[in-house]
């Protein structure tokens, strides 16, 4: 499957912005507040956005919760359904930009779109187009028991079980490995 610059930045957009929602009500919201949502504005480079309200920061958690369900979807025509109605609601208004030194690209945000219709439009058709090629089954969360952080299976062989190898994984497989040494010295 071919991945555009644009489609692979939107990716990592919407899996950190899935990422900064709490995992239960004891864990802190990693967009606490405003300036925490002007800094992952600024560290993922969003484009054509203003200044951020407290309205653009309860829009965004919003529509994280819904990427968070498309990520959590069953089947390709649930998440299908989910992209739609979250791109439908953005106003999503395709036209080619070639700004800030990038070649053309598509931006799917309509000119003076909110953040969280922005997000939602460009990141969800990032999404889509993992739907339309048949590899809904890449949008994925971490399989270690005490991690839930969504990530896209760009594995060759859709292989990919962790958010990260070098914690996660690495920490099961360490975990697996004194288990199985405990055992064997009885």
């Amino acid at each position: 499957m071919l991945i555009t610059h644009d489609t692979r930045c939107a990716l990592e957009t919407v899996v950190d912005l899935v990422n900064t929602a709490p995992e239960d009500d004891t864990a802190p919201d990693g967009l606490p507040g405003v300036a925490a949502l002007t800094e992952f504005v600024r560290t993922h480079k969003i484009s054509d956005v203003g200044t951020l309200s407290d309205f653009d920061l309860s829009a965004v958690r919003r529509i994280r919760g819904r990427f968070a369900g498309i990520f959590a979807a069953p089947d390709a025509r649930t998440a299908a359904g989910m992209i739609n109605e979250l791109v439908a609601a953005a106003g999503t208004t395709p036209r080619l930009t070639d700004h800030d030194g990038y070649d053309w690209h598509v931006h799917y945000f309509a000119p003076g779109a909110s953040v969280a219709d922005h997000l939602a439009a460009d990141c969800g058709m990032a999404l889509a187009f993992f739907v339309v090629a048949g590899e809904q089954e890449r949008l994925r969360r971490c399989e270690a028991p005490d991690c839930r952080r969504a990530f896209v299976d760009l594995s060759r062989n859709r292989s990919r079980r962790y958010c990260d190898s070098r914690t996660c994984g690495n920490r099961l497989h360490v975990a697996a490995y004194r288990a199985r040494r405990k055992e064997a010295t009885g």
